[in-house]
């Protein structure tokens, strides 16, 4: 049984950009690095198709980071309401 190879991401980009910037070819590319031209043609899809992620900006606000607003404004508000509940206490003794 062979034992299936794995590559980086850096090893992909690096063999998807001599495909794309050197014009070299799916089989030229598949003999030289002994990768079928199946997975390179895959490789080079996905290249594609995320390419223009690389320049997206995202401007919305993570989910995390609303989420961590809301607590921090609920322990605030709960601290404010202890401090009153220990003023109040210390009058009623």
């Amino acid at each position: 049984m062979r034992k299936r190879r794995t590559f980086t991401p850096e090893f992909k980009t690096m063999v998807v950009l001599e495909m794309l910037l050197e014009g070299k070819s799916l089989t030229q590319t598949s003999r030289e690095y002994s990768i079928k031209d199946t997975v390179l043609s895959r490789w080079k899809k996905e290249f594609l198709e995320r390419a223009s992620k690389a320049f997206e900006q995202d401007n919305r606000p993570d989910d995390r980071d609303e989420r961590i607003a809301e607590l921090e404004r609920m322990v605030g508000k709960l601290t404010m309401e202890l401090e009153m509940a220990k003023k109040v206490s210390k009058h009623l003794r």
